[in-house]
């Protein structure tokens, strides 16, 4: 039997002594249900499958700690001593009041390093935080279901990071606690990256209540043995013309990116411009898949991929594609964080910890997510453009309710393309 015997695990800033609970042989399902509170811990490190209780029981029962930490490539002693400080922290009396909550989604390739920050700063505070951070792919709606019963915002967690437009802006959900003046912005962040401003984006919000960490770009990814005699789109009002009808795919299933596309064509090019989107669909392709398969000539293969700007530095591998960053603007899907005003103060070691360089660069450099901070090199192509629809667009529409819309004209607009 593998055993690390007495450990040591830090514990408010303190090396504590102490003897090993967890036993790696055992199954997923008999450690979870002796320490429930490792569950998050094990979620954090690609385990979704243990969020679900019954994927819990039926997944957890067919794989071993040892097996499990083998398969993530992780190191198991490290993740012992991780699971083990969350047990510490729950069966321990913290002083500091109640504890602070972090929810949100990050975007996959940085959901991990990210985590694994917050995790470590977590045990250097006298206070609990329990993090529900869960993948971009998993989209918002286990955080969006039942939020339009929520009365007061007490019931709300203390920090939510998020990518997307729809959660945060929808009046009905969180725009009517930003209107009680309920989130502040406690970054700092008083000065934008030359990326931005040389690009003439402002992303600090004039009102001081989000904070924007980094952005998603959409880009294009040309399959140049399918444009047909056609030149390579080099802008978003190509992408729209009648020549590259039935010709796009578009990352439908990346909610917080299509919804950022859908949005933006809006705002420059009105309803119209998203029928003429519709029409330009050949069919909806997770960007990995279009990276996996490498756009082999088919039938069925679209010219144009529009995918986050990280999925291209998977695709230099292939001779006959080739990437475009649009001269009109990679449209923008920002990584927005909402802080509690009433916790800014306990809570701004977390909020600093985001806000630092460190997060920046796991941004930049592991996920192809420029940040926003002047310190941070996003290695961006030279004058590189950028399109949003702005804080005026954002408080003056009702974005949740008006994506809703934007939605069935695009599928409608699909319908009739296909016909």
């Amino acid at each position: 039997m593998d055993s690390f015997g007495p450990g040591t695990i830090k514990y408010k800033g303190v090396f504590v002594k102490m003897e090993r609970k967890i036993d790696v042989n055992k199954n997923l399902f008999e450690i979870t249900e002796e320490y429930p509170a490792v569950i998050s811990v094990l979620v954090n490190k690609g385990f979704n499958q243990l969020d679900d209780e019954a994927k819990r029981k039926s997944f957890g029962k067919q794989i071993t700690l040892k097996q499990a930490a083998g398969l993530k490539n992780l190191d198991l002693e490290k993740l012992v001593e991780l699971m083990e400080a969350e047990i510490e922290k729950s069966s321990t009396q913290k002083t500091g009041g109640a504890k602070i909550k972090v929810s949100g989604s990050l975007p996959c390739p940085v959901k991990i390093p990210m985590t694994e920050e917050l995790e470590k700063a977590s045990q250097e505070l006298d206070y609990e935080v329990e993090l529900d951070l869960k993948s971009a792919s998993q989209g918002l709606e286990w955080l969006q279901d039942g939020f339009d019963q929520i009365t007061s915002p007490d019931e709300l967690s203390d920090i939510f990071i998020s990518a997307g437009f729809d959660l945060f802006f929808d009046k009905d959900l969180m725009d009517r606690f930003r209107r009680q003046n309920v989130f502040k912005d406690a970054t700092g962040i008083k000065e934008l990256n030359s990326d931005f401003t040389e690009a003439g984006v402002d992303l600090l919000d004039p009102e001081g209540d989000y904070s924007v960490l980094s952005i998603v770009p959409a880009v294009f990814l040309v399959n140049k043995e399918e444009l047909d005699g056609r030149e390579v789109p080099r802008s978003w009002e190509e992408i729209l013309s009648e020549e590259f009808a039935n010709s796009v795919s578009l990352p439908v299933s990346d909610f917080d990116l299509f919804n950022a596309i859908l949005l933006n064509i809006y705002k420059v090019y009105g309803r119209e411009g998203v029928q003429k989107l519709g029409r330009s669909m050949k069919k909806a392709l997770h960007p990995s898949q279009m990276v996996k398969e490498g756009g082999r000539k088919a039938d069925d293969q679209p010219a144009i991929t529009i995918m986050p700007y990280f999925f291209t530095r998977m695709a230099k591998r292939f001779p006959h594609m080739e990437f475009v960053w649009p001269e009109d603007g990679a449209i923008v899907s920002p990584i927005f964080m909402l802080t509690k005003k009433e916790k800014n103060e306990k809570m701004q070691p977390l909020i600093d910890l985001m806000a630092s360089e460190k997060m920046g660069k796991i941004l930049a450099e592991q996920g192809l997510f420029p940040s926003v901070l002047p310190e941070v090199d996003n290695g961006l192509p030279e004058k590189a453009q950028f399109m949003w629809p702005g804080w005026d667009f954002l408080r003056g529409e009702n974005p949740g309710e008006l994506l809703r819309d934007l939605e069935a004209e695009f599928n409608k607009a699909v319908e009739v393309a296909s016909v």
